[in-house]
């Protein structure tokens, strides 16, 4: 499912209005071209106060400081992560700036804007991660994304045992399902399509996890 929402700018804007502590941006000509831009992410740093988390296409450790210079406060990398050198090389340069994303299809990584497959299992991939001293994962059911449907519990259950900080994402379509991921001990969740689709609003999620 798409969802048009405008210009960006103004939806962070306005997020930011309403209480929003972070926000989560994905570059998805970068993902597919491994060659993210950051004019907007420019933008939207000097128009928003808040922090930005942003992904897509992020393979190299210059397009990663490019990223952090434009205004980024993390950077997620994916395709990348699969690479124990790069890993090394990341965590020693970005630290806690640098988040994985843990994307997942049929119980293994997809890459390459989730156009490819790897051999890799998320559990695998985040105790990887663990071992090299990534602060931060973002877990993403590929078929759930966007849809709506539900986050995938198992899947987020498997990765948040391995000990890492998780955040969810893919299908958080209500405040139950914000209740049942942080029920299973993630940290966080992204829920663009629900908030862009009108399921509930952005000051009852933030309600929520006051409570």
């Amino acid at each position: 499912m798409t969802l048009e929402a405008g210009d960006p700018v103004a939806l962070a804007e306005r997020y930011a209005a309403e209480g929003a502590r972070w926000l989560h941006v994905v570059d998805l000509d970068g993902a597919f071209t491994g060659a993210p831009t950051v004019d907007l992410l420019r933008r939207i740093a000097s128009a928003s106060p808040l922090p930005v988390q942003i992904g897509g296409g992020y393979r190299t450790l210059d397009s990663i400081d490019a990223a952090l210079a434009a205004g980024a406060s993390r950077v997620m990398v994916g395709t990348a992560a699969l690479d124990p050198a790069f890993l090394d090389d990341a965590i020693g340069r970005f630290g806690q700036a640098l988040v994985v994303a843990v994307d997942v299809r049929d119980g293994l990584i997809a890459t390459e804007g989730w156009t490819r497959t790897s051999n890799v299992s998320a559990s695998g991939l985040a105790a990887r991660c663990e071992a090299h001293g990534i602060s931060r994962l973002l877990v993403t059911s590929t078929a759930r994304d966007g849809s709506l449907a539900g986050p995938d519990l198992t899947l987020l259950a498997e990765v948040v045992a391995v000990g890492l900080p998780t955040m969810a994402a893919g299908g958080i379509a209500s405040l139950d399902d914000l209740a049942a991921v942080r029920e299973i001990g993630c940290e966080a969740a992204i829920a663009g399509s629900a908030l862009l689709a009108g399921r509930f609003g952005l000051p009852e999620a933030l309600e929520l996890a006051r409570k």
